[in-house]
């Protein structure tokens, strides 16, 4: 066993601990699982919604996007930054509503504002399919740095096995309260971790960042700008516009809004947030020294680069430490996932069909179907599969259909209605999976379009479907109504 093997498992059983200690001293009921009580501070809502961009994504998808793509890689800290200033306005409402009503998840908001169980049923699915692909997306990242960290001593699926294996017990007996602790751990490793990296690979390979990218850009002319096709300017602007507005619909980060004890929580954090950010540039500059250093790594190994360059650049024990922050990236938004996939599958589908379960049953449901969700997850991500970001991009086409249904719903009467918002959340998740599922753009559809729109993500189609479709449904069930009504009250008065 070599010594970086050792840190890594080291830093994993640090982890575990802190996520099975972090329940010590509380009744584990329902609210505290999922949500701490509301209690939360700044600092621990920081550490949570920090916790769920800086993923193993952060690691690898990020640097292998820059590696691989070049310029359209900067998307992400465009969508990220604006996402944190909505935040602003965005989630001061929806945790004073969440408070008031007492709920514990994404689907419960829907169900009060729209006074609908099967639109929740309906929200908490679309957050459960949504929510596999990034379970995958954690723990193939998971395989990948603890293989290439150990330097091939434990395979991709041995890795991948230990680290559910960990991440399951302790979501079960902790809760949100583990997430949030490890995450405390995760996010002071990784911020040293990302910026030595960032900075010390350029000016150890080309001697600055400038230098760095002179060097791309020579050998590759033109990589660190947008092409005129396919990842455009336009395929930036509308891929920007849907993970934008899918940022807080992901079931965990909108779940993890209701722990806060105060509303000014979020105020304080979307100051530091879109600065915290930042540390995406150094992913980037770790994966632009690599295109030059680890050359040819293709398609979907192009995520490694950051593990090749780091292991032919340092000791062993240093890989160790990186491999280790690595891991918790993958830990920590991974045991959020789980939890909030149980919560929903529990709460807002097995409740309603069976309406008498008390809370206590309810709550043990959920934990238990913990280790359920990580098996199929566990089963997707042993089947091998497309590039992290590919995965990540996919949930949030999906979860991004939410978002439109919530906005409605925020003034005192909704601008829909339930049936709009479920007709219209139906169709635009129909989209997203029938263009996934047969492969579909816009560009195969209309070949002889322009490429400004040719290269529109297709994500925005389905929210313009969504949108047509919501307000086209309210507006006929609201005039049927009021006919329906208006004919009763006729029929019921006397003729003079």
């Amino acid at each position: 066993m070599n010594i970086a093997l050792i840190i890594i498992f080291a830093f994993l059983v640090l982890s575990f601990y802190s996520g099975i200690r972090a329940q010590k001293g509380k009744d584990m009921n329902m609210e505290q699982w999922t949500v701490g009580g509301r209690g939360f501070g700044s600092i621990f809502i920081f550490l949570l919604v920090a916790g769920e961009i800086y993923t193993t994504f952060t690691f690898l998808g990020g640097s292998g996007w820059a590696y691989s793509k070049g310029a359209p890689s900067y998307y992400v800290l465009s969508y990220i930054s604006l996402a944190y200033v909505i935040s602003y306005w965005l989630l001061p409402p929806i945790w004073k509503y969440a408070k008031e009503h007492k709920l514990v998840s994404q689907s419960d908001f829907f169900v009060s504002k729209y006074n609908s169980p099967i639109l929740g049923i309906l929200v908490a699915a679309v957050g459960v399919i949504a929510i596999i692909p990034y379970l995958v997306l954690q723990f193939k990242g998971l395989g990948i740095i603890v293989s290439e960290a150990s330097y091939g001593s434990i395979s991709p699926a041995a890795a991948i096995w230990i680290g559910v294996i960990a991440v399951t017990i302790y979501v079960m007996i902790s809760g949100i309260h583990g997430s949030a602790w490890t995450a405390a751990i995760k996010d002071i490793m990784i911020f040293f971790v990302v910026v030595f990296l960032g900075l010390y690979l350029p000016f150890h390979y080309y001697g600055g960042i400038q230098p760095m990218f002179e060097a791309v850009q020579a050998s590759n002319p033109g990589f660190l700008t947008f092409p005129e096709e396919g990842l455009s300017i336009s395929w930036y602007i509308s891929t920007v516009l849907v993970t934008v507005f899918g940022f807080y619909m992901w079931p965990h980060t909108f779940g993890s809004v209701f722990s806060a004890k105060n509303a000014n929580v979020f105020r304080k954090n979307t100051i530091m947030l879109p600065l915290y950010t930042l540390m995406l540039l150094f992913v980037f500059f770790v994966g632009f020294t690599a295109i030059l250093q680890v050359p040819g790594l293709k398609g979907a190994d192009g995520d490694l680069s950051l593990l090749r360059l780091s292991l032919q650049t340092f000791d062993p024990w240093v890989v160790g430490i990186i491999g280790a922050a690595g891991l918790l990236t993958a830990l920590v938004p991974g045991s959020m996932l789980l939890m909030t996939g149980a919560t929903l599958l529990a709460k807002n589908v097995y409740k309603v069909m069976a309406p008498h379960t008390s809370d206590a049953q309810i709550a043990r449901i959920a934990k238990w179907l913990v280790p359920v969700i990580s098996l199929i997850s566990l089963y997707f991500a042993m089947s091998g599969g497309d590039t992290l970001v590919t995965l990540l991009l996919m949930g949030y086409s999906l979860v991004t259909q939410l978002f439109l249904a919530l906005l409605f719903s925020l003034p005192a009467k909704p601008w829909v209605n339930k049936y709009g918002a479920f007709a219209g959340i139906l169709c635009g998740v129909s989209t997203v999976a029938y263009v996934t599922i047969f492969q579909v753009t816009i560009a195969t559809v209309f070949p002889n379009w322009p490429a400004v729109v040719k290269d529109l993500n297709i994500g925005v189609v389905a929210l313009l479907v969504n949108l047509v479709v919501m307000f086209t449904v309210t507006f006929v069930t609201r005039n049927l109504f009021a006919l329906n009504r208006h004919t009763a009250n006729t029929e019921g008065t006397p003729t003079l």
